[in-house]
């Protein structure tokens, strides 16, 4: 009988996905907001399995999953971008409700099938830079799949991400310049100062992680930013 606990390492490419605005669209319409969630998780899903991918890790709108080609991943997530527009065509921008993915290849411990590490902290802070229903890579994965897959990049430059030591170089999958360059913009206010407002405001302060898992920090520091 195997051990639960057991961990295994492996390199994998770590596909992270989430939704953009999901608190404010589940304060709009929760019915209309879970129902859309769940049309949409069906496509992405749908995707995953026919690339070979394999779903680690849910929660609420975050997407966790595992390829074993790194080829394989950032063509799902372009295919499933693809189709996810199409699905939200119909509806107003306020209304539509957009994924951002981040895709790096690098190692990663498994532990009863869920994903830990670096490798899925990297994807993780990459889906935070790409803008919604959009795909953004690391350096790495750029170099396993820009000869092969018939896609443009844009180099948004490295980037200094939360709890990673080391600049991570990212890439927009079939940005323009001008996608790129407000890409650079939120980044640039990401890590700036906000302006005062002129009226009282609340601060979110990031959540502790009680639970003792460092790995953990991925889903409270996604919890932070809907906020």
């Amino acid at each position: 009988m195997s051990d639960p606990m057991a961990v295994s390492r492996k390199l994998v490419a770590v596909f992270a996905a989430d939704v953009e605005g999901y608190s404010r669209l589940m304060g709009a319409d929760e019915v209309g907001t879970l129902q859309g969630l769940t049309e949409r998780r069906a496509i992405l899903d749908r995707f995953i399995g026919e690339h070979r991918g394999r779903i680690a890790n849910t929660a609420g709108d975050s997407v966790l999953a595992e390829f074993g080609s790194a080829v394989e991943a950032v063509q799902c997530a372009v295919d499933a971008q693809t189709a996810l527009a199409e699905a939200n065509a119909g509806l107003a921008p306020d209304r539509r409700i957009c994924f951002r993915i981040g895709i790096h290849i690098g190692d990663v411990m498994v532990r009863a099938g869920d994903l830990f590490g670096d490798g899925v902290n990297i994807a993780a802070r990459l889906q935070l830079i790409a803008k919604p229903g959009s795909v953004c890579i690391s350096g790495a994965t750029y170099d396993q799949v820009r000869k092969v897959l018939p896609i443009s990049f844009m180099d948004l430059g490295a980037q200094q991400v939360k709890n990673i030591r080391e600049q991570v170089r990212a890439y927009q999958v079939g940005a323009t310049t001008a996608e790129a360059e407000a890409a650079f913009v939120r980044v640039a206010e990401t890590e700036g100062s906000p302006p005062l407002p002129d009226k009282p405001s609340i601060a979110v302060l990031p959540f502790q992680n009680m639970s003792g898992d460092p790995e953990q920090e991925y889903f409270a520091d996604g919890m932070v930013e809907e906020i």
